[in-house]
């Protein structure tokens, strides 16, 4: 047969005679009877002499005093042309010395045949031998990236919590949702994290959080999340909360969504009342201090200061324009009564208000000396840190936030006199050494 490389199409034709014929008798018909019918550029002898016929096959049986048997034709010729030489074949009806009968079966395009060899040959190709053979660069990376991130995954407590290697030793540690969140942060770097594996936080974790320096919250991005938070608030001891952007998970999130998600990473108290949590002992029963105006007076709901066995009275600033006393009234631990304290709200308050307002929105905070002169400034976020470790003599601070009693403790210790917030929070011990003024009272 011709080369299998030049050959497009193959003619199947069967055979059948009245007698006994053999092969050569078959050749010796398709050459004699077709030689002339077709002209010069279709002959069989000239196409086969030129390689655009390949050699002919033919397979024949005699049974009863009958043949039959099957024709195969190579043709590297173009469809039209093959299929005229197939029809020619038909036309034969002598071979021999017998009458004889040839019909075509079919043509079949080798092209095809081939192009569905490749494709099976491909899938078995790509789904059986990818597995054994050498994998690409990125995907050697990959495995040994992940066995490495497997290893150093640690596990805490008697309910074996997924954590990094460094939560049992750093003083800061990463608190996050799941299993592949910790191995994400892992991936990068960041060791310290340990998981509370949904919205009921394990008892070990909350007690972790208690002994650690440092705890950050860090969450996906989505409802979800921020249940979680919620509950964190209540049972564990957090200092900052961290969010993915909204609609992405951390296990997600590219090195450079991590680092830039934990730098932006907010002080809880700045959140407080984003997530509607308050504190326990400021639930218990609510102080109500009342404003008398010319007509009425109205009820404002502030936190309970813890009642002591006396009442110590301090001054209370007021808006300038108020010149009407404020009667505070507290529940008495000693008899059922309500005592009644009268203050006078001091005008000199005005000094901070040129610093709050240009401070308002920006989520900034002013240190301020004896003058009411700036000698430091800070974001809210840092403001505890800073405060803690600042060396200067401040004697104020104004600040765009809730005024809290972490920095409300901070402020006694550094000596400072007044402390100037965009609302007060959850406090329940007041320093007779610190005044505590809000944007309202400015």
């Amino acid at each position: 047969m011709q080369n299998a490389d030049t050959t497009k199409y193959i003619i199947h034709s069967k055979i059948s005679a009245d007698g006994i014929i053999e092969r050569p008798d078959i050749v010796g018909a398709i050459f004699g009877q077709t030689e002339g019918l077709l002209g010069s550029d279709l002959d069989l002898r000239d196409l086969q002499k030129t390689g655009r016929i390949g050699r002919i096959e033919v397979l024949v049986s005699a049974k009863g005093g009958k043949s039959k048997g099957t024709i195969l034709v190579p043709s590297s010729l173009d469809k039209v042309e093959t299929s005229i030489l197939a029809a020619s074949l038909e036309t034969i009806d002598r071979v021999g010395p017998c009458s004889a009968k040839i019909e075509i079966t079919n043509i079949e395009d080798v092209r095809a045949t081939k192009r569905k060899q490749i494709i099976e040959r491909a899938k078995f190709i790509l789904t059986d031998m990818f597995d054994v053979n050498v994998p690409e660069s990125q995907e050697i990376a990959e495995e040994v990236r992940q066995s490495v991130r497997v290893e150093e995954m640690q596990y805490f407590g008697k309910n074996k919590i997924p954590c990094g290697p460094a939560v049992f030793d750093s003083d800061a540690i990463v608190v996050v949702e799941g299993r592949a969140d910790v191995l994400n942060l892992l991936r990068y770097g960041i060791k310290n994290t340990i998981c509370v594996g949904g919205t009921n936080v394990p008892p070990e974790v909350a007690d972790l959080t208690k002994k650690k320096e440092t705890v950050t919250a860090f969450t996906d991005g989505d409802r979800g999340g921020e249940l979680i938070i919620k509950e964190l608030l209540q049972v564990a001891n957090i200092d900052y909360i961290a969010r993915a952007p909204d609609g992405k998970s951390v296990e997600d999130l590219v090195q450079k969504e991590i680092v830039r998600a934990l730098r932006q990473k907010i002080p809880v108290e700045q959140v407080m009342d984003k997530y509607s949590l308050k504190d326990s002992d400021s639930l218990k029963a609510p102080v109500v201090q009342r404003v008398p105006k010319p007509k009425e007076r109205r009820a404002v709901e502030i936190p309970r200061v813890a009642a002591p066995s006396k009442l110590k009275k301090r001054p209370i600033k007021q808006r300038e324009f108020s010149q009407e006393p404020v009667v505070v009234k507290v529940p008495s631990e000693e008899e059922p009564e309500v005592v009644e304290q009268t203050v006078k709200l001091s005008p000199a308050s005005r000094k901070f208000k040129s610093h709050a307002e240009e401070l308002m929105g920006t989520f900034g905070a002013r240190f301020l000396d004896s003058g009411n002169n700036v000698i430091g400034e800070t974001a809210v976020r840092d403001l505890v840190n800073n405060l803690k470790n600042y060396d200067g003599d401040v004697k104020s601070v104004v600040f765009d936030g809730v005024i809290t009693q972490r920095i409300l403790d901070i402020a006694e210790n550094k000596g400072i006199e007044n402390l100037v917030g965009a609302k007060i929070g959850s406090i329940t011990k007041r320093p007779a050494s610190v005044k505590i003024l809000t944007v309202r009272d400015l």
